[in-house]
């Protein structure tokens, strides 16, 4: 026992210390339970294999996909824009649909995403974004009560009530929590971020981007003073024929860089227009819309002569929509080429870019000048920026042939930044699909097999870019971190040490009543949790919670829901939750307006929840 309790405080001191990643820490103390036949190698190694942990690295994948089909992003701002320029409407918003989409995401992931929305909506209505960037961390951490899958700490109290015997929470068990969570949270921070937030200003740049986006790169290269569209329909002379017999860069000087091709799906939940880059092979089909880049007297000249339809002057600029040029499948990146380039000296032309990487060279940025006409005669130099158009994964390609030229700015990470808005459909509907399959017990799937099932789906239905994409999005520290620390809940229980601290607490408050013991159990966990993780305070305060409510002879689930309440509303400290650390900066927060806000938040919600949790849950 007193080798368990040594392992558990030295835990403890060093997750609060911080200067040891916690997953390296847990895992630490995971080998020291084994080195000590504290735990079998099987017992130790459960974590791994258990359910919460597996749905947790589903969640991820599902969470992931909702943002990178843009799904969260388009209910959250179609719903902020029905505040206008109310400030109370915009600050009450902000929280409820913060609140929703951390009912079902990841807290940190809600405020990724709303974090630069409210940023947004807060300037454009002339208001300090500090005002609402703390009680948007604190409203994503509100909204994960709401469901069972919201935060980690309901799924720990979930395993604890189910390895115990009793009956399993279900999925909209912590609504009503959730509910009053946000109601007090509301109450109580639209006076304070009133009274200790209105006055900051941000002036803060948001220019953190290491390399330019597709749309600075269109904007500096002016791509859409010579971008046209071209449509081509049945007495076009191009019609059926490869673009390698038409030879249009050299009779016109012209680059076509993609076709538009009606997709052959018709589905309304798919993509109804495919995007194909134009090689040499590529066949021009009737009603194809081909997008031309050079001078307008040469694409005047190109559309006469073939019969072709000009549909507008000039493309605007690189979007999303499927009317303009798009980059969710194809991209656009820098090129710098390297003094010992084999490529110095020679044509664009004969550069072997569409042939070796099937890629387009644009223009040229040469010193202060930048070329974009007739770039197929333009002999390349030693230090000459090249604008190449091909898709993300030839482009990410061509980043590996360092040595003669250096892709630059980041053409992967690019790629992750482009939102397949398309799949946003399919996306909500699994999504929906897996929720009701946790919800309505008729449907025979086990919640972790339901998480799963999700998980794929949005893999195979083109949610993500690809594989690689779907993994990205799992936090991995946070899964070893819950793995390895499962098992400690296993050590305490083996050795007796709950027992014993649960006999210690019963001795204490149990005297009082079970109200005053949840209570004590409650705080206790509110303040672990502000110098150690939630979920691992979650792991290790349910048994002893457990423990409690069984020695005095009342029902587990009040103690083990003000577990998972005490271990999510933690807000007196930027550190405390990773949401509230990642508005610090964007707000310019100090300390102290964590603990002028967020202290007399937590104090208050744990007041109110002691009483609260008795009615939902009684002992």
């Amino acid at each position: 026992m007193i080798t368990t309790l040594i392992i558990l405080a030295l835990s403890a001191v060093f997750f609060v210390n911080g200067k040891i990643r916690s997953d390296l820490v847990a895992l630490c103390a995971l080998v020291l339970l084994m080195v000590f036949n504290i735990l079998t190698p099987e017992e130790a190694l459960s974590g791994f294999s258990n359910s919460v942990v597996i749905m947790m690295v589903g969640l991820f994948v599902v969470g992931g996909a909702i943002f990178k089909t843009g799904l969260a992003k388009m209910i959250g701002s179609k719903i902020l824009h029905l505040a206008g320029t109310s400030e109370i409407k915009l600050f009450i918003l902000i929280m409820l649909v913060t609140a929703f989409i951390g009912a079902f995401v990841s807290n940190t992931g809600t405020v990724a995403l709303m974090l630069p929305i409210v940023v947004s909506m807060a300037v454009n209505a002339n208001i300090s974004p500090s005002r609402f960037l703390m009680p948007l961390a604190f409203a994503s951490s509100m909204g994960g009560m709401a469901t069972l899958i919201g935060t980690p700490p309901n799924l720990v109290v979930q395993e604890a009530l189910s390895n115990a015997g009793y009956n399993a929470l279900s999925f909209f068990s912590f609504t009503p929590i959730g509910i009053v969570c946000i109601t007090v949270g509301l109450i109580v921070l639209i006076p304070l971020s009133k009274w200790f937030l209105s006055k900051k200003e941000d002036t803060k740049k948001n220019d953190t981007s290491t390399g330019r986006s597709p749309q600075e790169l269109s904007k500096k290269y002016s791509l859409s003073d010579n971008l046209y569209r071209v449509r081509v329909h049945k007495d076009s002379l191009v019609k059926n024929k490869k673009l390698h017999e038409l030879n249009i860069t050299s009779l016109y000087n012209l680059t076509i860089l993609e076709i538009r091709r009606k997709s052959s799906s018709q589905s309304r939940f798919m993509k109804t227009v495919d995007q194909k880059l134009a090689g040499p092979e590529t066949e021009i089909q009737e009603e194809d819309i081909l997008y031309v880049f050079g001078d307008y007297h040469n694409i005047d000249k190109f559309v006469k002569e073939n019969r072709l339809d000009l549909t507008e002057s000039k493309v605007s600029e690189f979007t999303g929509d499927n009317e303009k040029l798009s980059v969710r499948e194809i991209g656009i990146a820098e090129v710098l080429l390297m003094p010992d380039s084999k490529l110095i000296n020679r044509a664009v032309k004969d550069s072997g870019f569409r042939d070796k990487y099937s890629v387009n060279i644009l223009g040229i940025e040469r010193g202060n000048e930048y070329i974009l006409s007739d770039v197929k005669d333009i002999k390349m130099h030693a230090g000459d920026i090249l604008l190449i158009q091909g898709t993300w994964d030839d482009i990410a390609r061509m980043s590996k042939k360092q040595s003669q030229w250096v892709v630059l700015g980041q053409p992967v990470e690019e790629a992750s930044k482009v939102t397949l808005d398309y799949k946003a459909p399919v996306a909500a509907g699994i999504m929906v699909l897996m929720i009701a399959a946790m919800v309505f017990d008729f449907i025979p799937i086990p919640p972790v097999a339901a998480v799963l099932i999700a998980a794929i789906l949005m893999v195979l239905t083109g949610c993500f870019r690809n594989v690689e994409d779907a993994y990205k999005t799992i936090n991995r520290e946070s899964i070893v971190l819950i793995a390895a620390m499962l098992p400690m809940s296993l050590a305490l229980e083996k050795t007796g040490a709950s027992s014993l601290i649960s006999e210690r607490l019963v001795g204490g408050l149990g005297n009082y009543g079970p109200l005053v013991l949840m209570a004590g159990i409650y705080f206790t966990t509110s303040l672990l949790t502000m110098f150690i993780s939630n979920t691992a305070t979650a792991v290790l305060v349910a048994p002893i919670a457990l423990q409690s409510a069984i020695s005095i002879g009342v029902s587990p689930y009040p103690f083990l829901l003000a577990v998972t309440v005490g271990a999510s509303m933690c807000f007196a400290s930027p550190f405390s939750t990773p949401p509230n650390a990642l508005v610090m900066s964007a707000g310019k927060y100090t300390f102290m307006d964590y603990v002028k806000v967020g202290l007399p938040l937590q104090i208050i919600m744990g007041i109110i929840m002691i009483f609260v949790l008795p009615l939902l849950f009684p002992f």
